[in-house]
């Protein structure tokens, strides 16, 4: 066992667009929701829970949405051992307009919410003003959600669903789920905290140890089928300012996991990031190719939609961090902002990009 120890002080503001926690806050637990499809693909053993179909016992696409954020929030607090009462804040939302699947997922809580809207962004940047809070002491605990429903975004984003429109390889596919984060307070501020590099006997903790905070980017992209290479760029500016400020190589992740690119997005991040001289070819993931298998479950470039990044990380990338499989991962969602309105006027599809360092430590 090597450990490499390091002290924890004051919070630092990391260059323009990161902050690094030095008393970094904790994901404590958390959950994930998915729909049948999800469960038909690689990971469908690893979810919390699975619908028995894809309504979850409601008669609309929305509010189907609504109840899976409610049993993604209530499985969390349980895995917690926390109530609602014990929530400082909830970070929340989704794809449709005005949050509505979160308003009426989130309200019998009762807990404080600011709503956030990110795209399929949104889990990084829910989970980046969960850890700010916590990290400045205006909360103990936080709580992080979102969700994203393919049937509620084909109808608002797309087509109705009896329309059959074919789709092109490049088009991803909507991941109906959700997935709540609970965030809480870390060490003291002269405490030592030590990271742990390999040892087997010891049970880890996942840290949020900074995140950093992206911008829109906008190549001009206007083709609403191809999501990833609207937010490719986006989430090549993320990675590069993040190792910028952070003094880093791409090498220092264990991996580099984007939110929703897909394959075809992916490519095209793998060639910005080599012009701008980093290469993340060998340690990049993309939680939509995780998602699917596109040859077999017809999902085109893979998954998509709030959910695809938040589910993906909870069942599949927290466990391998606290078993100690990875030790740290730079966390990218990533998110295209377009509506229906600013599609249906012609308008490009600006991309968003968040980054969440995730580090196992003892």
């Amino acid at each position: 066992m090597r450990l490499r120890v390091r002290r924890v002080g004051m919070q630092q503001k990391l260059g323009k667009w990161s902050l690094r926690f030095t008393e970094a806050p904790f994901i404590l637990e958390s959950s994930s929701v998915v729909g049948t499809k999800e469960a038909d693909g690689p990971l469908g053993g690893l979810f919390d829970i699975v619908g028995k179909d894809d309504r979850f016992g409601q008669n609309t696409w929305e509010k189907a949405e609504s109840s899976m954020q409610r049993d993604a929030l209530t499985m969390a607090l349980g895995k917690a051992h926390l109530d609602a009462s014990d929530m400082d804040y909830v970070f929340a939302g989704d794809l449709l307009g005005q949050s509505m699947a979160t308003t009426f997922g989130v309200e019998n809580f009762r807990i404080p919410w600011f709503g956030v809207y990110g795209a399929c962004s949104t889990c990084g940047e829910s989970l980046s003003l969960a850890a700010a809070f916590v990290a400045a002491g205006y909360a103990r605990h936080a709580v992080a959600v979102t969700s994203s429903h393919f049937g509620s975004a084909e109808k608002q984003f797309r087509f109705p669903n009896q329309y059959a429109n074919q789709r092109p390889v490049s088009a991803t596919w909507t991941v109906t789920g959700s997935a709540a984060f609970i965030v809480g307070s870390g060490a003291g501020g002269n405490e030592i905290q030590a990271v742990c590099d390999n040892a087997d006997s010891i049970s880890r903790k996942v840290q949020i140890e900074g995140i950093t905070t992206g911008v829109v980017v906008d190549y001009g992209i206007k083709d609403a089928m191809n999501m990833g290479a609207a937010m490719a760029p986006a989430a090549c500016e993320l990675i590069v300012n993040h190792l910028s400020d952070f003094g880093r190589k791409a090498s220092y992740y264990d991996r580099i996991v984007t939110g929703d690119l897909g394959s075809v997005g992916q490519k095209i991040l793998i060639d910005l990031c080599r012009q701008k001289g980093v290469d993340i070819s060998k340690n990049h993931e993309d939680c939509g190719m995780k998602m699917f298998d596109a040859t077999n479950q017809n999902t085109g470039s893979g998954g998509s939609g709030c959910a695809c990044s938040a589910t993906v990380l909870s069942a599949y990338y927290l466990p391998k961090l606290r078993s100690g499989e990875l030790k740290r991962i730079l966390f990218v969602p990533t998110g295209a902002l377009l509506s229906p309105v600013s599609f249906n006027e012609g308008e490009s599809v600006p991309g968003i990009a968040h980054g969440v360092v995730l580090e196992a430590v003892i």
